[in-house]
């Protein structure tokens, strides 16, 4: 089709489409709104018809009674056929045989108000009421039966209560036979038709127009009935429509077939020039025949190819630059150690400069699996039975595309077929994926990188990404780029590692694996703020091995070395994870127990004073084991102090006093006069709940003697509700603490069956306090 016939055909669907919409428009809503009245005329018509046969019905039932009441029957019913309450009455005894027949009664058999009979198949006649007749002894006599005549009168006073054309049947499965009808010659047999054709009450359309629906017979209603309405639609509405629609087209394809040849001759012009640049004559130019639309058109056209051609070379230029412009970016990224962060960058620009879908980053973790650091458009690209995909996307090293890629080192990229990729990495066309390596290391047998448990050396990570827009395979420009962004990934990542193995042996001790002073400092004054913000109690120990300096005089500093390795060692096995444990220097080392009273310190003291005291520790190349004891001071906050350097001067001091009480055993430091103290009691064979949070019992004293644990008494004089007291809420606090039942034993001190202390190398988790 030439430009003319495609704008001509363009403008006629534009201009008729609306036109064809809103005749169609215009006619499916007038016949909806008129059959939605109508069905709405014939349902409140059948109820009206239900309505008046039920008060028929009523009245009938009321005559028999009445008959059935009275001391002669038979004048009874004569009284009400004369007042023509009823048109027959009919009494028969028990056997079935008629005593009483009113004269002038239709014949036989008519038909029950209480609803339709399987062998109701004749002309109903009359519609009758049942009564049963009992004698003063309640002994019954027989049937009481009224009946009323269905004839065209009746048929036609049901057509005036509702206002429509009513049709009685004559009972039979067919609707073509009729007994009373008030439905005109013309458009009976269509109206029959219809009926017919109907199942239930539902609602149907004759061709001439008029509406039909079937009533009864039903229990409620027992006339085989059939009403119908005509249709309220505008006579010749279709052929109105038809006739505008047609003179619309006309106008219309006058219109477009004028405005088609005045846009032909300068749109020709533009597509020979258009063909011009699309073979790379970038100097085609169009003559500008108008000022109107289409020569601003021709205009920009020339202005365009003028721009283009400086672009061309301009871009020409910067392509080599590009990989300039990605190793500066590279640099900037490794300057940072948020990993995360670095890895997202370095995804999105890859994927911005290949012009991939998707991507993912992914390093190789501890047992040779890799897993997905960060992922961009991998939404629906996993198998039907998991649409969503894995929480993080993880492939073992030597499986799939990725695994083959960190196994052996070498990049890859090519078309995937529904069979060649695992269900364990996603879906994709096209992909190119490389691996990053340690710089300066190799990913080759025998190399310096990380190794599988073969001993096959595997790459920190590969950098994945998914189907290039337009459908194209990536070609070897992506994966050189590629491969520059992978080498940046590789700096990052090795950069990141070497700061936090820094950072933490900034904070460990090398020789006990111990949080060192630097790390104290700073985790006691963390701990004093959670405490003082959570009103919790925080204990300091301040150990030190007793005549410490006579074993490295006696057995040398390398048998101190072991000494103090093993008390570490002992050390974290009697605390919680909670806990902190740090080396301050020398032979002295510090515990922090948050969220532990001096009773509970006192119980971690005496249990650290039993393992160092009943196992005397082996040291290699010497024929017997050392003997070393500890001596330990403990302060609480706020008791012995409103920060931490107070408190922990405190637990210093009472160091001091254990050390001049003979050693071998713990003080407790003296409570501030100007600070409100009070402990809170568990019973030493007490058990924790099951929620692990004790609850507070009476206020208690600590009586500590010499040498000997703390000795708890009850406070004198401080009532159950009183400020001062030490019960508390659960739900207000809920970290009490028993610690009776927290140092029953190691097991119990321990939360989990791993046990030991957070002191190093990582910084330690959150947990609740005994």
């Amino acid at each position: 089709m030439t430009l003319r016939g495609r704008l001509t055909a363009a403008f006629l669907v534009v201009v008729l489409g609306p036109v064809l919409l809103g005749a169609l428009f215009v006619a499916s809503t007038v016949s909806a709104v008129d059959r939605s009245r109508s069905t709405e005329r014939l349902a409140v018509a059948a109820s009206t018809v239900r309505t008046s046969i039920d008060a028929l019905c009523q009245q009938l039932r009321a005559t028999a009674d009445v008959v059935a009441l009275s001391a002669d029957p038979a004048v009874a019913a004569a009284q009400l056929i004369g007042r023509g309450l009823v048109a027959a009455v009919l009494i028969s005894d028990v056997h079935g045989q008629v005593s009483y027949l009113s004269p002038g009664a239709p014949s036989t058999p008519w038909r029950d108000c209480s609803g339709p009979t399987t062998s109701a198949t004749s002309p109903v006649r009359a519609l009758a009421a049942h009564v049963d007749l009992h004698d003063r002894a309640g002994a019954l006599l027989g049937t009481v039966t009224a009946g009323q005549l269905v004839d065209p009168a009746f048929v036609a006073r049901l057509a005036a209560v509702t206002g429509v054309a009513v049709t009685l049947l004559d009972g039979s499965a067919s609707a073509a036979r009729v007994t009373h009808t008030t439905e005109s010659r013309e458009v009976r047999d269509a109206v029959l038709a219809a009926a017919s054709a109907v199942n239930g009450e539902r609602v149907t359309e004759t061709s001439q127009g008029r509406y039909v629906r079937r009533i009864g017979p039903s229990d409620a209603q027992p006339l085989p009935l059939v009403v119908s309405v005509p249709s309220e639609r505008p006579a010749g509405l279709h052929a109105t429509l038809i006739g505008v629609v047609v003179v619309a087209a006309l106008l219309a394809v006058l219109t477009a077939w004028r405005l088609a040849r005045m846009t032909t001759r300068p749109l020709m012009e533009l597509a020979g020039a258009v063909d011009r640049v699309a073979h790379g004559d970038l100097t085609a130019r169009v003559p500008v025949r108008s000022r109107d639309e289409l020569g601003r058109l021709a205009a920009a056209f020339n202005r365009m190819t003028r721009e283009t051609g400086a672009y061309v070379a301009a871009l020409t230029s910067n392509r080599d630059q590009l990989r300039g412009h990605l190793a500066v970016l590279g640099d900037t990224l490794a300057s940072t150690h948020d990993l995360q962060r670095i890895l997202r960058v370095i995804l999105h620009s890859a994927i911005g400069a290949t012009g991939a879908r998707a991507g993912a980053v992914l390093l190789v973790e501890t047992g040779g699996m890799l897993v997905a650091q960060c992922t961009e458009g991998l939404a629906g690209r996993w198998p039907e039975t998991d649409a969503d995909g894995p929480p993080t996307l993880r492939v073992p090293v030597g499986v799939g595309v990725v695994g083959a890629v960190a196994a052996t080192g070498e990049p890859q990229r090519g078309t995937a077929e529904p069979t060649d990729t695992p269900s364990i990495e996603p879906r994709c066309r096209t992909y190119v994926a490389v691996p990053f390596a340690t710089p300066g290391a190799t990913t080759l047998s025998g190399s310096a990188g990380p190794t599988d448990e073969a001993g096959v050396a595997v790459a920190l990570g590969v950098l994945a990404l998914y189907d290039r827009l337009g459908a194209d395979e990536f070609d070897d420009d992506d994966l050189a780029t590629l491969r520059t962004f992978a080498s940046h990934a590789a700096v990052a990542v090795d950069n990141v590692r070497v700061h936090e193995e820094a950072q933490r042996l900034s904070l460990t001790d090398p020789l006990t694996g111990l949080w060192n002073y630097r790390y104290l400092r700073e985790s006691i004054r963390r701990e004093v703020e959670r405490a003082s913000r959570f009103g919790r109690m925080l204990s300091v120990l301040a150990l030190d091995l007793d005549r410490f300096k006579d074993v490295n005089d006696t057995y040398g500093h390398a048998a101190g070395d072991t000494v103090l390795a093993e008390f570490a060692r002992r050390v974290r096995g009697e605390i919680r994870e909670v806990d902190l444990a740090f080396r301050q220097g020398g032979e002295e080392f510090v515990l922090l127990l948050p969220e532990t009273d001096a009773r509970g310190a006192a119980i971690v003291a005496e249990r650290l004073g039993a393992a160092v005291r009943e196992t005397p520790i082996a040291v290699e190349a010497y024929a017997g084991p050392v003997v070393v004891t500890v001596s330990v001071g403990i302060a609480v906050y706020p008791d012995n102090g409103s920060t931490g350097r107070e408190v922990l001067e405190a637990a210093d001091d009472a160091l001091y006093a254990a050390k001049a009480a003979g050693r071998d055993t713990y003080r407790v430091a003296e409570v501030r006069p100007d600070v409100a103290t009070r402990e809170i009691p568990v019973l030493a064979g007490a058990v924790s709940p099951p929620d692990g949070l004790p609850r507070a019992g009476q206020p208690v004293q600590v009586n500590r003697e010499p040498g000997g644990p703390a000795r708890s008494e009850p406070v004198a004089g401080v009532p159950e509700g009183s400020p001062g007291h030490a019960r508390s809420d659960p739900a207000d606090d809920p970290a009490d603490i028993d610690a009776e039942a927290a140092r029953a034993g190691p097991d119990a001190a321990r939360p989990g069956s791993g046990g030991g202390a957070s002191s190093g190398p990582h910084p330690p988790r959150q947990s609740r306090g005994r």
